[in-house]
């Protein structure tokens, strides 16, 4: 089977006519016929079924047809990394970011990134920091952004850029707003406004009330940051968030206070795959970012 066997066939399916097909490939009517009557010899069964000059997809036509397209979209993004190779300014990169992460100083980082490279352009997945590993296992994402970092992973490599505390946010009459610390058995009988399962803060907020002696009650769990502090504001419960978190859009009427649990630190940074070296694009992304949040501590630019 060979390539332009695979790209003469998609071109007759999409057009229904050989004769249509070979002229949008400027190539021969006879060169199609004869490299689709090959295609079918090998395979051993029609694909299409001949109606007068048109033609039409056999069943089998059709299942082929959804492979022979996957495989031009391979192709397609083979090719694309061959070029960003050559051209380590152009193409896309694929990044994660984990649940739970404050966006704040990422945005400020990736316009002046843009403002260096406007030709690289990034597709984004959120989701949990195991759901992350498998994307970078699968070539689904290029690197992610994740907390707290591993640095001892079998599939990924992780740098830490920075740590940061996580608060206790509380609405503005709460009784415990007028502390400076807390501790977490303060919070016993509190409906807490968190993340979704697997996230490190839900996990870190189970396991700190559960050696407290009680279970958590969970009013709200979701994804995005800013709705959990909208609802905190709105009085639905309390909420435990990164630092970073409270550097932007900060509703009216709440309160941060910190918890007096060293658990509640954690690490931020990237994760790379072990098994492949990070493309020209991405090495520049990576280099970018080393160099981004050096300079941040250096000048302490953190809002803290």
């Amino acid at each position: 089977m060979e390539l332009r066997q695979i790209f003469y066939f998609i071109e007759v399916a999409k057009r229904e006519h050989v004769t249509k097909a070979a002229e949008s490939l400027h190539v021969a009517q006879s060169a199609i016929s004869r490299q689709i009557s090959l295609l079918e010899a090998e395979l051993k069964t029609p694909l299409f079924i001949r109606e007068g000059r048109n033609v039409k997809l056999t069943h089998i036509g059709k299942v082929f047809l959804k492979y022979a397209e996957r495989i031009v979209l391979e192709i397609d993004k083979a090719k694309e990394k061959v070029e960003e190779y050559l051209n380590p300014e152009t193409g896309i990169i694929h990044l994660g970011f984990s649940s739970g992460l404050s966006v704040s100083t990422f945005a400020m980082m990736f316009s002046q990134f843009r403002d260096s490279h406007p030709h690289l352009h990034f597709h984004f997945n959120q989701g949990t920091p195991s759901y992350l590993v498998k994307q970078i296992e699968r070539g689904d994402i290029d690197m992610a952004f994740i907390a707290p970092v591993l640095t001892d992973h079998s599939i990924v490599k992780g740098d830490i850029f920075f740590t940061e505390k996580m608060l206790v946010l509380l609405p503005e009459n709460h009784p415990l707003s007028a502390e400076k610390t807390i501790k977490i058995n303060q919070l016993q009988g509190e409906r807490f406004v968190t993340f979704r399962k697997e996230s490190f803060i839900r996990e870190t907020i189970e396991k700190a009330c559960v050696q407290a002696g009680f279970d958590p009650i969970i009013a709200f769990e979701g994804e995005d940051v800013d709705t959990i502090k909208g609802l905190v504001a709105a009085g639905v419960g309390i909420a435990i968030l990164p630092e970073l978190a409270f550097s932007y859009n900060i509703p009216k009427d709440i309160r941060t206070v910190e918890v007096n649990d060293p658990s509640f630190i954690r690490t931020v940074g990237v994760i790379t795959p072990k098994n492949r070296e990070l493309a020209p694009s991405e090495k520049l992304l990576y280099q970018f970012l080393k160099s981004f949040y050096d300079r941040l501590y250096r000048f302490q630019m953190f809002d803290y």
